[in-house]
């Protein structure tokens, strides 16, 4: 399976408050780690089906991550404090996740590894 690459969206940079650029540091540095545990995963895999596995659990820690930021933005308003990078990075989480489905190999192995596992935990639940 070929490496991925990711990277912040330039617009989402952009949309952080002028001369914060230890934020947008943040986010680079945390992409190109993710990055590259990402593909040390996928470089030491076995087979596909297991690079995807790691690939789609990382997916599901970002997914739990962009709820997480979700659900502080209006409490940060209800505060009275900007949610504005609340807002970055949970379009970043977002982004990075789709950035993941668009790699043509990788996207359709995610597929499938998702639908493998929705099919064992069906059947797991109706053995019980």
């Amino acid at each position: 399976m070929e490496e991925v690459s990711l990277g912040v969206p330039r617009p989402l940079l952009e949309r952080l408050p002028d001369g914060d650029e230890d934020a947008a540091a943040d986010m680079q540095q945390a992409v190109a780690g993710w990055e590259r545990r990402l593909n040390r995963a996928i470089e030491q895999a076995e087979d596909d089906r297991e690079a995807a596995g790691y690939v789609l659990e990382a997916i599901d820690r970002f997914e739990a991550r962009f709820e997480t930021y979700d659900e502080l933005v209006p409490e940060l308003r209800a505060w009275g404090q900007s949610p504005i990078y609340a807002i970055a990075w949970r379009t970043l989480y977002a982004d990075v996740i789709s950035q993941l489905y668009e790699h043509e190999e990788l996207g359709e192995h995610l597929d499938r590894e998702r639908n493998a596992r929705l099919v064992e935990d069906g059947i797991r639940l109706r053995d019980l």
